[in-house]
């Protein structure tokens, strides 16, 4: 593809071959590596639902050439094949040669069923009279019973028979579907394992194992497993949804039947099976992955919190706090007098949840408003609003819908605010309210105060201890009067006019930064000192990129730390030789948003909601916020520095659109989390 952009769909499966990469990695303790093998799977999967859904209906419909490339469809997907097949060879020769032996060295055994001992076959076959026989509901295919719905990555067994059925007709093939409330790993009980052992069975091996005891009177000649990936993608009209809820509802439950995209099938299957599963899904040749193992290596990820083998997992850490949170004074009095930066996973969650728990218990709190992307099942901050809401406090919550494979939960969590009595409102249909921020009103000596929240991270607690993002708490008047007018714009979908401290997608956001990036240009034209650094999860929207390259060909030093999709191709002569691209892949993920620009010495520093996609600029509600704070200037350059720094979990883009890891070589190995939970370490 001779293009001066990369393709997204491939530059997404470069950043899952970076996952699989620390699978292999022997510096990561040997259960953390399973775990990323297991999110290089979550991964794919998604990647069949969504992009390569999207490539096949594409093709399906004869669509022209797309995106800023321009190569259509049918090309993306054949080099897809290609990459994806690699890698999915690589993710079982992973597993069955290195890491099966060593998990058994360490005492973590999955038992293949030749391998069982009489007492552990005794015990497996009574598990399975007792806990899996009255749930499954085996069939034969005739004219009355045909092949049965299949729910999208379930498991399932496809198995050829012999013999007549009680009603004297022949059957050929039958199937089984394990339904979902199965565990898919079975431990074993300790007595049938040595000391110190933990033993663990697949659900796939005691069904493959007991089939015939499931078709009584026929002979089983082979029971394969099988597993579908369907279309997950959502389509809601929005010139046509009068009701969001029911349409999205609507639409959740026909995803779980769309149309299939790809199907893994054990390796060991014989051709005739695989060419009657792939007549049945309509699928052809090219979408069949022939597996040696496990159909879905994502249930591995059970295994991967073994409490008793602390040395196969990531040590734990203590999270810290910012100075000014080691007091005992409200979160309120405290922010009146300073603002307070926060850097995820490494210092706390936990100060956002108090701001939001002791507004709701405040009664000097008037009203309190944030948008909701994602937030978890069981969520303290949800819980805080509907407190809030029943106190009968004015609580308006702006919830995202379309939150991808976040929709029912979120369904749910809005259903819960308005039965609590707070306002809900949803995001607006062809625009995602992507934006992270809370507003809280207080009365104070007969004055309204506003106190704000802004982060580049979801409400989740979860996944804030996982994923890098800041946080920003501030009782800045003006800041206050910014977020205030986004709300009304996200409520009352009217125009709120000039900001002071924050730009906003889909209105100012995109234009300012291309302002931005065309200053730096104009003064590295003028010889002066220009240099652009941007962290972001993803980059493909053409218009910053060919800015970029516009820069880079003035003379502009640009770093780009991003994690997944990059569609710009840096170091091309001509083109961007001083554009250098990098990608963070370790223990923690990489999430916050941070724009930097000289500004001929006066720089500016920027976190966000929002990545340089088209989607982050045209069709979400983001939110962007200035730093201004000099000590909080130093801190995020000295953390974009420390990124730039890495030579331990850092991979470099090429020109081409391949990654090569950076190697330490003779240098001191430089790993910019392992260097930031030192420095907690130290401070705690």
């Amino acid at each position: 593809m001779n293009s001066q952009y990369i393709n997204r769909e491939l530059s997404l499966l470069e950043f899952n071959k970076r996952v699989l990469a620390q699978a292999e990695d022997t510096s990561v303790p040997l259960l953390e590596r399973l775990r990323f093998l297991c999110i290089s799977c979550t991964n794919l999967d998604e990647f069949f639902e969504i992009r390569v859904a999207g490539l096949k209906q594409r093709m399906e419909i004869g669509a022209p050439a797309q995106g800023p490339e321009k190569v259509t469809a049918q090309a993306v997907f054949d080099e897809l094949c290609v990459g994806v097949r690699q890698l999915v060879k690589k993710q079982y020769q992973l597993l069955n040669t290195k890491m099966f032996p060593q998990l058994a060295d360490a005492g973590v055994r999955f038992v293949q069923s030749q391998e069982w001992t009489d007492a552990q076959s005794e015990w497996l076959n009574t598990y399975f009279e007792e806990q899996v026989v009255p749930v499954l509901t085996p069939i034969t295919f005739d004219p009355s019973r045909p092949f049965p719905r299949i729910l999208n990555k379930s498991l399932n067994f496809v198995v050829r028979l012999h013999g007549k059925d009680a009603f004297g007709r022949r059957r050929h093939r039958g199937m089984v579907q394990a339904p979902r409330s199965l565990p898919r790993i079975i431990q074993l009980p300790e007595e049938l394992s040595k000391p110190g052992e933990h033993n663990f069975v697949f659900l796939s091996s005691i069904i493959r194992v007991n089939v015939e005891r499931l078709f009584p009177g026929l002979e089983v000649d082979g029971c394969y497993q099988f597993r579908v990936t369907r279309n997950s993608n959502l389509y809601v009209d929005d010139e046509e949804v009068s009701d969001l809820v029911r349409a999205l509802e609507g639409q959740l439950e026909a995803s779980r039947y769309g149309a299939a995209v790809r199907i893994e099938i054990g390796h060991e299957c014989p051709d005739d099976l695989k060419e009657f599963l792939l007549d049945h899904f309509q699928l052809e040749e090219e979408d069949a992955y022939m597996v040696d193992g496990p159909v879905n290596l994502n249930r591995l990820a059970q295994v991967c919190g073994l409490d008793d083998r602390p040395q196969l997992l990531y040590a734990p850490f203590t999270q810290g706090l910012p100075d000014e949170l080691l007091t005992d004074a409200d979160i309120f009095s405290i922010l009146r007098k300073k603002n307070v930066l926060l850097h995820h996973p490494y210092q706390s969650f936990a100060p956002v949840i108090d701001f939001i728990g002791t507004a709701a218990a405040d009664p000097s709190v008037l009203a309190i408003k944030q948008t909701l992307y994602r937030t978890g099942a069981a969520s303290p901050i949800v819980d805080h609003l509907v407190t809030a809401a029943r106190a009968g406090k004015e609580v308006t919550v702006v919830i995202e819908l379309m939150a991808r494979f976040d929709e029912a939960a979120n369904i749910s969590l809005a259903n819960r605010l308005q039965e609590a009595g707070a306002h809900v409102v949803y995001g607006l249909v062809g625009f995602k309210t992507h934006a992270k921020m809370t507003l809280v009103v207080r009365r104070e000596q007969d004055q309204l105060v506003r106190y704000v929240h802004l982060g580049t991270g979801n409400y989740h607690l979860a996944t804030s201890a996982v994923y890098t993002d800041y946080g920003y708490l501030s009782s800045s008047r003006k800041l206050g009067e910014d977020v205030h007018k986004l709300f009304l714009q996200l409520t009352s979908l009217t125009d709120t006019g000039a900001m002071h401290r924050m730009l906003a997608s889909p209105f100012s956001l995109f234009d300012a930064l291309l302002q931005k990036i065309e200053r730096e240009t104009r003064h590295a034209s003028e010889g002066r000192e220009a240099r652009i650094i941007a962290k972001v999860n993803s980059i493909n929207e053409p218009q910053l990129i060919d800015a970029m390259y516009e820069a880079s060909q003035a003379g502009v030093q640009i770093d780009l730390i991003v994690r997944g999709i990059c569609s710009l191709r840096p170091g091309v002569v001509g083109l961007s030789e001083n554009i250098r691209v990098r990608s963070i892949v370790g223990r923690f993920l990489e999430h916050s948003r941070v724009y930097y620009f000289h500004n001929d010495g006066k720089e500016e520093f920027y976190c966000s909601s929002a990545d340089w996609m088209d989607r982050n600029m045209f069709r979400r509600n983001e939110s962007c916020f200035e730093i201004r704070q000099k000590a909080m200037k130093e801190q995020i350059r000295n953390d974009l520095d420390l990124f730039l720094a890495d030579n331990c979990q850092a991979w470099t883009l090429n020109g081409d659109g391949s990654y090569d890891r950076v190697v330490t070589g003779d240098a001191e190995c430089i790993s910019a989390q392992e260097t930031f939970l030192r420095e907690l370490a130290a401070a705690n």
